[in-house]
């Protein structure tokens, strides 16, 4: 289902892919509770850069790091390599904004995921 008509990974996976690889981090790392947490992020911005075409089932590797913390948002970079590149095939931006579940309103980054992005802070 990856794939597109023309045999490559279609444009909008690769955002399905940068959503996976960000929750996945803060879960594993931030603590964050995706079904009950009372602070959630939501993206507000994303862009991506695609460099070369990936086909499934080709292996894929994500790289991710943050490049800017606020109060109640944070900007990543992330890097998609097929298994074994130097060079990314795609290169994406993702901005969340931390908002409390019930209120749908911006918030301080918790302090647990706010420790877990700034392990992957780069200047």
């Amino acid at each position: 289902m990856d794939n597109d008509i023309y045999g490559h990974v279609n444009n909008v996976t690769y955002y399905s892919y940068f959503d996976t690889t960000i929750n996945r981090y803060l879960i594993e790392v931030g603590d964050l509770d995706i079904n009950n947490a009372p602070v959630v992020g939501y993206v507000v911005s994303s862009n991506c850069q695609f460099k070369k075409p990936v086909a499934y089932p080709d292996a894929l590797d994500a790289g991710l790091r943050v490049i800017k913390i606020g109060n109640s948002s944070v900007t990543y970079e992330l890097g998609l390599f097929r298994d074994g590149d130097a060079e990314p095939a795609a290169l994406g931006q993702v901005v969340h904004v931390f908002v409390d579940r019930e209120q749908n309103r911006a918030v301080a980054i918790p302090q647990t995921i706010r420790g877990a992005l700034e392990r992957i802070l780069v200047s």
